[in-house]
């Protein structure tokens, strides 16, 4: 881990978070929902909370980079819109479980996720609208960049960034468990 970049916006009651508060450890992922990285790291993420259980807290945090991934700020649009209608996990486990075919596929199949995690369209719709969509990205966005994220997946172990792998946050996170 590298003691240099620290997370700036401390964990908050507004963010996407499952677990304890009280957990040993949180892992912060700054993600994109459209970069194959953040898809791989994905079952790493949920393998982790079922072998950590109690002593890890998960938080999602939006850093998509549209330069490179076209779909990425829409994919985040919907699980934001999704969240106001309680359904931000499913939402969220929908877009990385069939990331592949909507990258391919585009608007239409990653709309089809909204069928499937039984979104009312028309109230999915509505919550698009709404300007804390936009602003809940954005401001998850530059948080992470204050936090020196500068590319996805973005890990924090605790706070401190975490620059390895993916495939090794297990290593780093064992000793701060103790168990």
């Amino acid at each position: 881990m590298n003691t240099a970049s620290q997370l700036t916006v401390a964990v908050r009651a507004e963010d996407h978070a499952q677990g304890s508060a009280t957990a040993a450890v949180t892992l912060v992922e700054y993600g994109d929902y459209q970069c194959p990285y953040c898809g791989a790291a994905y079952p790493i993420v949920k393998h982790l909370q079922r072998q950590f259980g109690d002593d890890l807290r998960f938080v999602f945090r939006n850093f998509p980079l549209t330069q490179a991934h076209p779909l990425a700020h829409m994919a985040a649009e919907l699980a934001e819109a999704a969240a106001t209608l309680g359904k931000f996990w499913p939402m969220h486990d929908w877009i990385y479980e069939n990331q592949e075919r909507w990258s391919e596929g585009g608007i239409e199949d990653l709309l089809g996720g909204v069928a499937v995690v039984g979104l009312d369209a028309a109230a999915l719709e509505h919550a698009l609208k709404q300007p804390q969509i936009a602003q809940r990205i954005k401001a998850d966005f530059n948080s992470g960049v204050r936090s020196g994220v500068n590319g996805t997946p973005g890990f924090f172990i605790n706070g401190q960034l975490y620059q390895g792998a993916p495939k090794a946050l297990a290593q780093a996170i064992q000793p701060l468990i103790g168990r």
